[in-house]
């Protein structure tokens, strides 16, 4: 008879507001342990560890990372926090789940790749979409040909204005519409182009066929701020069979929408949220003048990324979202920044 699993121990970097739905939620519902959140502001920090039953609190990042009761690093900082704490915390020999995106550019993202490959630890960019049966079931409909081949895919996440005083509004700690919001409708453009090509799933995904499976950035329109920050930014791509994308992210909308649209020569396939799937779990495929609407459950996004993260520590079990797909992700994201004569987010400098 095996023994029951182990819960992961998890600190928790930042006191953030996205912290409740992508972290604690999911492991109260899979039986883990909440061991510490850092706040550098100690009243906010044990105001969420009281409110969400975390045991602990630290005054520093790096106190949290080197707590021996921690195994696992959630990172919720703002994005140019990300690159620099997920390498602290891989070389402090933790498993790091961090929020997207994973660096600030691609030469971090390239540092962080190569620090998880030394330090041999799991490593997950948190795009928890793709682990929902919603986006599962868009590849499988795109992979088994139902739809013909694929000729046009469209993705956007657009939500309406932060605050002013929000960082995403500050280019230096990699703000803007694209870090934010449109890596979703990057990634997933890459995720569909796996699964056009045959090559999608976490035992093909980062293979030499994978690779070449990738679309490219053709151009990119932006809307920006005075100091470079993106407003909104559409993004034009080509897959290699030809057929033509465009992914939207934009911080100047009326309301949350996250849709996905794949037309093919024989049909179409649709997720009207693909981001938050479980808010919306329908996916519509017609085929020859019929329709039909699949449902495939409101468990949370965030449940079903905690829980392929959870394999992978116990495991070993192999999924998409490492290291390796996260530097292609943000290579895909300085090349559209560059189409649309935008710079890149610089790295962040930690004490």
């Amino acid at each position: 008879m095996s023994s029951p699993r182990k819960p992961l121990r998890i600190g928790i970097l930042g006191a953030a507001r996205i912290a409740p739905a992508a972290i604690v939620y999911p492991a109260h519902v899979g039986g883990h342990e909440l061991v510490a959140v850092a706040s550098r502001d100690r009243n906010r920090g044990e105001i969420f560890a009281n409110q969400y039953q975390v045991a602990k609190v630290h005054d520093s990042y790096r106190a949290l990372i080197e707590d021996p009761d921690v195994d696992v690093v959630y990172n919720a900082l703002h994005n140019a926090a990300h690159g620099p704490w997920n390498i602290v915390a891989l070389r402090a020999g933790k498993h790091v789940l961090t929020e997207k995106p994973s660096a600030s550019n691609a030469i971090e993202a390239a540092e962080v790749l190569a620090t998880e490959q030394t330090n041999s630890k799991i490593f997950m960019e948190g795009f928890h979409y793709l682990y929902h049966p919603v986006m599962q079931r868009v590849l499988e409909v795109i992979s088994s040909g139902e739809i013909g081949e694929v000729t046009e895919v469209y993705t956007a996440l657009v939500i309406p204005a932060p605050s002013p005083k929000d960082l995403r509004w500050q280019w230096e700690l990699a703000g803007g519409s694209l870090m934010d919001v449109g890596c979703y409708a990057l990634h997933s453009q890459r995720m569909i182009s796996h699964a056009m090509a045959g090559v999608a799933g976490a035992d093909k995904a980062n293979t030499e066929a994978g690779r070449a499976a990738e679309p490219k950035v053709i151009s990119s329109e932006a809307s920006a701020t005075p100091t470079k920050v993106d407003i909104k930014a559409t993004v034009q791509l080509e897959y290699p069979n030809g057929a033509k994308g465009v992914a939207v992210g934009s911080f100047d909308h009326h309301e949350f929408e996250a849709p996905l649209r794949v037309k093919g020569t024989l049909g179409s396939v649709e997720a009207p949220c693909f981001v938050l799937a479980h808010t919306d779990d329908r996916v519509i495929v017609e085929v020859g003048g019929k329709k039909r609407v699949e449902h495939l459950g409101s468990v949370s996004t965030y449940t079903y990324q905690l829980q392929a993260f959870a394999d992978a520590v116990d495991f070993g079990t192999p999924f998409v979202t490492d290291a390796r797909d996260a530097l292609t992700t943000m290579q895909m994201i300085d090349a559209a920044y560059d189409a649309a004569d935008l710079p890149s987010r610089p790295v962040f400098a930690i004490e």
